[in-house]
């Protein structure tokens, strides 16, 4: 069986490197029936959001393909990928095509494996946020309708997709995968140099990411939820830590003019080092499913500002607290936060480490 597994950005790769480790294992085995997979990434082999040493954290080769889309408009982008990935397909053999999550890439390249003819499957299918107005939401409907296999986290990702019309046959609850890095990769978690330059200690400080075009671009609301958190942290006794880069570090400077608190903007971190430094903090502030589930895996309390969660157990069962982008409410939330006072939390069914194995074999089992 010939395996195509598509990357459309950085966190893709985090989501699709136990399923090439679970697929170098299956190859070392030397099982009877042969298995191979190519990894192509739809951006450029330059791109300067994957760094060579995510690869080498990850323990997975680089991409064998890049197929170097790079453009802003989304329509655009939808283009040229099903045109560089149909121009891909014609000359590599390919069974399955692998997708994950719910970019614009994803779903053009989901279009072209259909019009090929070629079995699609979705990781982390039956995730939706209910609003149409998102591009996303658009994307997830789409790759979900036109996928032969649904790989879910949870749950609730399977009556999802259930609701909308799948049949029970294609829906398979695999559970978490991003959660096998962590289980496979934490004793390589390794304290950072900037911990040590910004005299941090081990659960003293908070960490926040920002990521979210629409939440940087409104620079007003922004401000508010700055100096909703001065209003806890203002006497500087715990530092906040936020590795960010570009529009984003530029939007929380802006927002800073009339919020004081002990922030630390320092420089986008390596995936092992980011690792610790989520894993060893006394919160975090984000606006990421990623490190929210990372979070929920590792036990410390996360604050999220969105007003939905793709993997709504995150919120029933781990640390993770929806603000939305309310400064009141978050400004609750990180007071609760700074004086250790947080909700009991466990690890959701299946964040076992083995959803990549479960996905391997249910191909295998399905191409018979």
């Amino acid at each position: 069986m010939n395996i195509c597994i598509v990357a459309g950005a950085r966190p893709n790769f985090i989501k699709v490197a136990p399923l090439i480790r679970a697929i170098e294992r299956y190859q070392q085995e030397g099982n009877q029936k042969p298995l191979h997979y190519e990894l192509v990434y739809s951006g450029r082999e330059d791109d300067p959001t994957v760094e060579d040493s995510l690869f080498a954290d990850l323990q997975i080769h680089k991409p064998t393909t890049y197929l170097g889309v790079d453009c802003d408009n989304l329509n655009v982008l939808v283009g040229e990928v099903m045109a560089k990935f149909e121009h891909y397909l014609q000359g590599h053999p390919t069974d399955v095509v692998v997708v994950v999550d719910d970019l614009s890439s994803t779903m053009g390249v989901a279009i072209v494996t259909k019009k090929q003819g070629l079995t699609l499957a979705h990781i982390a299918a039956g995730t939706r946020s209910f609003d149409i107005n998102m591009p996303k939401e658009i994307n997830r409907l789409v790759i979900d309708g036109l996928s032969d296999i649904l790989f879910t986290a949870g749950i609730s990702n399977n009556s999802i997709a259930n609701r909308e019309g799948a049949e029970l046959s294609k829906v398979y609850r695999v559970g978490n995968i991003l959660i096998d890095n962590l289980r496979l990769l934490h004793a390589n978690f390794k304290r950072p140099a900037m911990m040590d330059a910004n005299k941090l200690n081990e659960g003293e400080y908070i960490v926040f990411t920002l990521n979210r075009k629409r939440l940087i671009a409104d620079r007003q609301n922004m401000h508010g939820m700055m100096a909703a958190v001065a209003q806890v942290l203002g006497d500087g006794k715990i530092p906040v830590v936020a590795p960010l880069r570009g529009k984003a570090a530029e939007a929380i400077r802006g927002a800073m003019a009339d919020a004081h608190f002990d922030l630390r903007l320092v420089e986008p971190l390596g995936y092992l080092d980011f690792m610790y430094l989520t894993s060893h903090a006394k919160g975090i502030i984000t606006d990421s499913g990623n490190v929210a589930e990372e979070a929920t895996f590792n036990g410390i309390p996360c604050i999220t500002l969105n007003s939905y969660t793709e993997h709504i157990e995150t919120v029933k069962v781990g640390t993770n607290v929806l603000v939305g982008e309310d400064p009141e409410r978050l400004r609750q939330a990180v007071g609760d936060m700074a004086v250790g006072r947080w909700k009991p939390s466990g690890i959701p069914d299946r964040w076992d480490g083995r959803s990549a194995e479960r996905v391997v074999s249910i191909l295998l089992e399905l191409r018979k």
